[in-house]
């Protein structure tokens, strides 16, 4: 399997170079990645179990969708495909916001040392059809709504993922979590 790379960029969003994927995560190196959020019609939010293989986060509860942009792809681009690649999805999506957060074993109980420090763009979409899911991705999926998302994050934050605790605040303009 080849190496992935992920692109470098300062605090504007300027590509400054770009770095293998592990390394990136090792060194804390500020790079681009996205999270992609789904709703249905009915304002329920999708979200996916990380498979109990992923190298970080195995397991806890995220967004649809999140990833990174490989060099010279577009970051809407990138979220599209890993979008059908980890859930069988092709959603319109539409960029909402950005942030950037940074992350340790300290702050997110990361068991291996790395380090998530990355320029997050915010995508999202409507579907009301179930994911199909790649289990070697996902281990699961569930719809929930808002309230339910936001009082079960007060009660069990240990089973979500850091940086899903975080855009969800920022989207939906929440007192701190």
């Amino acid at each position: 399997m080849a190496n992935e790379f992920v692109i470098l960029v300062d605090e504007n969003d300027q590509i400054i170079g770009e770095m293998e994927k592990m390394e990136a995560h090792q060194s804390g190196s500020l790079h681009r990645a996205f999270s992609v959020f789904i709703f249905n019609s009915k304002g329920y939010m999708l979200l996916q179990q990380r498979a109990l293989n992923k190298y970080h986060s195995p397991g806890l509860w995220t967004n649809a969708c999140c990833s990174h942009p490989r060099p010279g792809e577009e970051t809407l681009d990138a979220a599209n495909r890993r979008l059908m690649e980890e859930m069988g999805m092709k959603v319109a999506l539409e960029l909402k916001n950005h942030f950037i957060y940074k992350s340790s074993e300290e702050a997110s109980g990361f068991e291996n040392g790395l380090i998530e420090h990355e320029f997050d763009y915010v995508f999202t979409g409507t579907s009301d059809k179930d994911p199909i899911i790649n289990k070697e991705e996902v281990a699961a999926y569930q719809w929930k709504s808002i309230e339910e998302i936001e009082k079960d994050l007060m009660a069990h934050p240990h089973q979500y993922t850091f940086w899903f605790k975080i855009a969800f605040e920022k989207f939906f303009k929440l007192k701190s979590l």
